[in-house]
């Protein structure tokens, strides 16, 4: 029973860590103009008072990326 209780555990391991991993981030706003790089475009922060700028970026420096040209384009604050 034990080597049937590791053989499963080993398995259900394996297979999670063979599922690709699915990072993307987004450039969030608040109210106060104040945006952010938010960790998951699926996910959004608490409250009504954000908007999500730019959605499904790959890498967090692609992310900065963005947040650093919606800054220069004076859309958010610094």
């Amino acid at each position: 029973m034990k080597r049937l209780a590791f053989a499963t555990s080993l398995c259900a391991f394996a297979l999670m860590m063979a599922a690709p991993a699915r990072a993307d981030y987004a450039v969030v706003q608040f109210e106060d103009g104040w945006c952010q790089v938010w960790w998951d475009s699926a996910a959004n922060p608490w409250g009504t008072t954000w908007r999500k700028l730019v959605i499904g970026l790959p890498t967090w420096s692609a992310a900065d990326a963005a947040l650093a040209d919606a800054r220069a384009q004076a859309v958010c604050r610094d």
